[in-house]
C-alpha cells in the first residue's frame, strides 16, 4: 500500500477536492446537517478504505440514497434515522457473511460500460450550470428529475438567466490549467507529475476569489463557493456530532428504512466495484463479499457518530483512477484530508469557487464517456451495443438504478433471443494431480451469466501453472468471457501462468489479444 506514495498522494488530493462538495451537496439534498455528509466522507475514506479489498474504489455518501434518506429523516427524525443507518450496516455485514457479493457478477459488461458512460454524461451535463455560476441544484445530483422541480436539460436553459462572469472566467482558467498540466507540462518535468494539476487549479481559484472580492461582476458571490461548517471552538466542533436514539429501535419503520438502505447501498456498491475493476489498468479483482463487510462496518460507524449512509461511489473512484491512484492508500488518505481540513482550515475551504470543482468534474465526465467508447461498443455488434445504449439513456433520463435495471433487462432478452440453455458450460481436469497442469473445456454455449465462475477458476490457478483451455466445442463465447480472459492475461504474466488455447483453428499459447483471436475464430465458425 505504501509503494506508490508518489502517485497515491496526488490522486488523493484530487479525490479530496472532488469529494468535498459532493459530501456537502448530498447532505443538503438529504435534509441532513451538512456535517453529516462530511462524516460519511471521512468514514468512507478511512474506515471503509482500510477494510475494503478494492485498491481504487472510493466510498462516501451517495446521491442515489438522497431521496431515501430525505424521506426517512422527514418521517423518523434525524436521531432515529441514524439507528436505521446502523441497522443497514449490520444487514450489510450479514450479506457479506452470506456471500451475497456474487450478485455483482451477474451484470453484463455492456451494462457496466453503459453505466460508466451514462454517469459520465450526467456528470458533464450537471456541471455545466455550476461552471456558469448557477448552483440551484445541489452538487453531486445524478438524477434526471431534480429537487428544485427542474430536470437536467431545463436546468441548462435556466442557467442562462443567472450567468456569473466571474464563475465562467474561473472555469476557463481552471480548464486551461488542467488541460495544460495533463497534456503538456506533465511530459516536460517530473515536478508536474508530483504536484497535481487540480491542486494548482484550486489554488488559482482561491487566489482569484480573494483578490476579486468587491470588484462587481467579476467577483464570485458566497453562494457559489464551498460552504463547510465553521466551528468557533473545539466544543462547537464536537457538538456537530449526533448520536442515534436507540430507544426507538423497536419502531418497525426504522427497520424498514434500515433494510432499504442496506439493499440499495449494497447494490450500488457492487455495481461500482464492477465498474471500478473495469477501469483499473492492472485489472485487479475486488473481493465483493469483503466489500459488503467493509461497507457494513462503515455504515455502522457513520450511523453511530451522526453520518449519512455510505456506498462505493463511481464519481470519486473514477477521479482516483484518472489521477493515477495505484492503491487503497489514496482512498484512505483522502479521508484524512477531509478530517484535517474541516478541523484546521474550514475558512480557507470556503473560499474555493464551485466553478473550479466543476471544471475538474467536466474532465472526469468526458473521460468516462469518450466517443471512442461508443465506437468500440458499436463495433462489437447489436448484442453489446443495444444494452449499452439502453443503460445510458435510462441513467440520463431517470436515475442510476433504473438505468441499470433497464440495461440488464435488455441484456437478458438479447441473450435469450440469441442463445440456448446449456447446463454444462465448464469441465475441469488436472485439479487432483499436483503437477501444475490444468485443463478447462468450455461447452457450446458460454454467456455472461457464467463469468463469475470462470473468473473464480482462473484466479484460483497457482503460480507457474500450465492451463489448456479447450474451446473446440464452443459455438457461442460471450464477449464478457473474452474480456475476462484478456483481463486475466495481465495477472497471468505476473504469476507466470501459461495459457494454451485449443480451438478449431489449431493451438496457440498466450495470445497477445484474446479478443482478436476469438473474433477470427467466430468468423471461421460462421
Amino acid at each position: 500500500m505504501f509503494k506508490n506514495l508518489n502517485k497515491d498522494i496526488p490522486a488523493s488530493v484530487v479525490v479530496f477536492f472532488v469529494a468535498l462538495p459532493l459530501c456537502l451537496g448530498i447532505a443538503l439534498a438529504s435534509g441532513a446537517p451538512l456535517f453529516s455528509g462530511l462524516i460519511a466522507g471521512i468514514v468512507g475514506g478511512i474506515v471503509v478504505g482500510s477494510i475494503s479489498g478494492s485498491q481504487l474504489g472510493v466510498s462516501g455518501p451517495a446521491a442515489g440514497l438522497a431521496v431515501i434518506v430525505l424521506g426517512a429523516i422527514a418521517s423518523l427524525g434525524f436521531e432515529n434515522f441514524l439507528v436505521a443507518v446502523v441497522i443497514g450496516g449490520v444487514l450489510q455485514l450479514l450479506l457479506g457473511v452470506l456471500k451475497a457479493g456474487v450478485i455483482g457478477y451477474y451484470f453484463p459488461s455492456s451494462v457496466i460500460k453503459g453505466m460508466l458512460a451514462g454517469i459520465g454524461i450526467i456528470i458533464f451535463l450537471k456541471q455545466i450550470p455550476h461552471a456558469f455560476g448557477y448552483d440551484k441544484d445541489y452538487e453531486g445530483d445524478l438524477a434526471f428529475s431534480q429537487a428544485d422541480g427542474e430536470n437536467t436539460f431545463s436546468e441548462l436553459i435556466n442557467m442562462l438567466d443567472y450567468v456569473s462572469p466571474g464563475a465562467i472566467l474561473v472555469t476557463v482558467i481552471s480548464l486551461v490549467i488542467l488541460l495544460l498540466w495533463e497534456k503538456v507540462l506533465s511530459k516536460k518535468h517530473k515536478i508536474f507529475t508530483i504536484i497535481p494539476g487540480p491542486l494548482v487549479a484550486v489554488a488559482a481559484g482561491v487566489i482569484y476569489q480573494i483578490t476579486m472580492v468587491g470588484t462587481g461582476n467579476l467577483a464570485i458571490s458566497p453562494e457559489h463557493l464551498v460552504q463547510v461548517p465553521v466551528p468557533e471552538s473545539a466544543a462547537d466542533f464536537f457538538g456537530q456530532f449526533t448520536f442515534p436514539n436507540f430507544g426507538a429501535i423497536t419502531n418497525p419503520q426504522i427497520w424498514i428504512a434500515g433494510a432499504t438502505i442496506a439493499i440499495v447501498a449494497s447494490l450500488e456498491t457492487l455495481l461500482c466495484v464492477e465498474a471500478t475493476d473495469k477501469l483499473d489498468p492492472q485489472k485487479r479483482i475486488t473481493p465483493t463479499n469483503r466489500e459488503l463487510f467493509a461497507q457494513g462496518t462503515g455504515n455502522i460507524v457513520s450511523g453511530l457518530i451522526g453520518g449519512l449512509p455510505i456506498t462505493q461511489v463511481i464519481v470519486r473512484s473514477s477521479a482516483n483512477i484518472q489521477s493515477g491512484g495505484q492503491s487503497k492508500f489514496s482512498a484512505i488518505f483522502h479521508g484524512f484530508l477531509i478530517l484535517l481540513s474541516v478541523i484546521t482550515i474550514p475558512f480557507l475551504l470556503n473560499k474555493i469557487p464551485l466553478a473550479v470543482l466543476a471544471a475538474i468534474l467536466l474532465i472526469v465526465g468526458y473521460k468516462l464517456a469518450k466517443p471512442a467508447l461508443f465506437k468500440q461498443m458499436f463495433s462489437l455488434g447489436k448484442s453489446q451495443f443495444i444494452p449499452f445504449i439502453v443503460t445510458i439513456v435510462g441513467i440520463v433520463f431517470t436515475d442510476l438504478l433504473i438505468g441499470i435495471g433497464l440495461g440488464l433487462a435488455v441484456g437478458i432478452i438479447v441473450i435469450l433471443l440469441n442463445s440456448y440453455k446449456n447446463s454444462h458450460f465448464l469441465h475441469k481436469e488436472g485439479y487432483d494431480v499436483n503437477d501444475g497442469k490444468f485443463k478447462m473445456t468450455l461447452a457450446e454455449e458460454v454467456t455472461f451469466l457464467n463469468k463469475g465462475a470462470i473468473s473464480r477458476e482462473l484466479h484460483s490457478l497457482p503460480e507457474n501453472a500450465y492451463l489448456e483451455l479447450d474451446v473446440t466445442k464452443t459455438k457461442n463465447l460471450d464477449h464478457d468471457i473474452v474480456e475476462i480472459l484478456d483481463e486475466f492475461s495481465v495477472r497471468a504474466k505476473e504469476k507466470n501462468i501459461t495459457i494454451k488455447i485449443i480451438s478449431e483453428r489449431g493451438t496457440i499459447e498466450n495470445p497477445s489479444s484474446y479478443k482478436e483471436f476469438f473474433e477470427k475464430e467466430k468468423k471461421k465458425i460462421a
